[in-house]
């Protein structure tokens, strides 16, 4: 039987963080709330528990989720270079409405689908999300929107409606604002390419980054096939975002929760894993909803469905 908190009640928020890291760890799902839209979460190393957020979804392993953080050390560890250019956007955007498409790093142990060698990853600015990210470590988190649903969910109810039973517990954090999904950026070539408009508008980034269209976009020579966002054909909801590192020391959730106004780990920390399980070494884990996946022909990203 699922379980529901209120986590507006000081009380409730620590008891379901803390059923809700059981719940990760046992390979169930969690909903949560993130700064766009609700979001259904699973462990990023575990397997089965990646194909169970699948099912429930309704989507197959074509459409893999993107993963969510709690800390800028927990996403270097999943990418296999961060750039300049990576950096000052996260140093200017995280935590926040912003999901950064990444080669995955080659010796992450994992199973999230059929990504072809890239990861969606993002930090969300959600007090309830930051809290547990920063607990369990990165985590595939995709929108609480069942596939044949006609809108992602902002509310705990809505979520619980088209979810059920599937998900062991929800996390009721309020409404959130669901008024744009995050914006996307690929930053697997060298200059920074939009796939989707989101909250962040492109002009705000250009203040940081040189930026191009996605369908202006050409690869240099030699270089891999673009990266193509699938997703549910016209539905611009996103799913939730990301990996945080069990290295960190987690806040206790009795105590009060990090703000996600709290300045984050600066991006250029030592890309040392915090995930505990690169390179095959077993340990605690670290933290979209478009699913992220390499195009074999070099094709235009499809309109994504499921990044937050």
């Amino acid at each position: 039987m699922s379980q529901r908190f209120d986590c507006s009640d000081p009380a409730q928020l620590a008891e379901g963080l803390q059923e809700a890291q059981a719940a990760l760890r046992r390979g169930q799902l969690v909903v949560m709330p993130t700064d766009t839209l609700y979001g259904i979460a699973a462990e990023a190393f575990d397997p089965v528990a990646v194909d169970r957020l699948l099912a429930a979804k309704g989507q197959g392993r074509n459409m893999p989720p993107p993963v969510m953080v709690g800390t800028v050390r927990a996403a270097i560890a999943l990418v296999q270079e961060l750039t300049e250019m990576g950096k000052d956007l996260i140093d200017e955007f995280w935590p926040g409405p912003l999901t950064l498409i990444f080669r995955s790093s080659p010796t992450l142990v994992w199973d999230i689908g059929e990504t072809q060698g890239t990861v969606g990853v993002r930090m969300p600015l959600h007090h309830v999300a930051l809290s547990l990210l920063k607990k369990t470590g990165p985590l595939v988190v995709t929108s609480a929107r069942y596939a044949a649903a006609e809108a992602a969910p902002t509310s705990v109810e809505a979520a619980e409606e088209q979810l059920g039973e599937s998900v062991a517990v929800y996390l009721d954090g309020g409404p959130c604002t669901g008024e744009a999904p995050s914006t996307i950026v690929d930053l697997t070539g060298s200059v920074p390419r939009l796939l989707r408009p989101g909250v962040i508008p492109p002009d705000r980034l250009r203040e940081v980054v040189p930026l191009v269209d996605g369908d202006a976009y050409a690869p240099d020579p030699g270089e891999r096939p673009d990266p193509v966002i699938t997703g549910e054909p016209g539905n611009p909801d996103s799913a939730a975002d990301s990996p945080d590192s069990a290295a960190d020391s987690p806040d206790s959730a009795a105590d009060s929760p990090d703000s996600a106004a709290d300045s984050p780990d600066s991006a250029a920390d030592s890309p040392e894993s915090e995930t505990g399980r690169v390179a095959g070494v077993p340990g605690e884990a670290g933290e979209s909803d478009g699913e992220l996946t390499d195009g074999q022909n070099g094709a235009a990203p499809e309109p994504p469905g499921q990044v937050l």
